[in-house]
């Protein structure tokens, strides 16, 4: 469900998988009528499902809860993620190492990796029992 906030768009949604798509097709259109260009909307993409498929696969113990999503647009996108499973801090896990060969590597962390080094901000918010992860990406200046 999409909702108008003022000079952002807000999607409440069930943390499951099959939801990212309304979820990339909202973000795509947004992007797209404010001029962002396509490599620019791709890492944007990446970006959102890593912490969306995050979410709904860990928050809540593998069932569903609402994640509420809040886009905004201004000399580049905002975009952040609220939910009420487990507390966790992306920001505190320890970036993989890359250079040791992938049968090497400790499993997990490199798609919150990805967004940390895609993404020009991340930050991470624990708040009433709710998690707030927001990611910001300019593309003009």
């Amino acid at each position: 469900m999409l909702f108008p906030k003022d000079d952002m768009r807000e999607l409440v949604l069930e943390s499951i998988d099959e939801n990212l798509t309304e979820i990339l097709r909202v973000l795509d259109e947004e992007l797209e009528s404010a001029g962002c260009d396509i490599d620019t909307r791709y890492e944007i993409d990446i970006a959102v499902e890593e912490i969306f498929v995050n979410i709904s696969d860990y928050a809540y113990g593998g069932s569903p809860g609402p994640v509420r999503i809040q886009i905004g647009i201004d000399e580049g996108v905002t975009v952040t993620f609220i939910d009420e499973g487990v507390e966790f801090d992306p920001l505190k896990r320890a970036d993989p190492d890359i250079t040791l060969p992938e049968k090497e590597r400790s499993v997990g962390g490199l798609g919150i990796y990805i967004v940390k080094k895609s993404m020009d901000e991340m930050t991470y918010l624990y708040d009433e029992g709710r998690n707030i992860l927001t990611i910001r990406k300019k593309w003009r200046s």
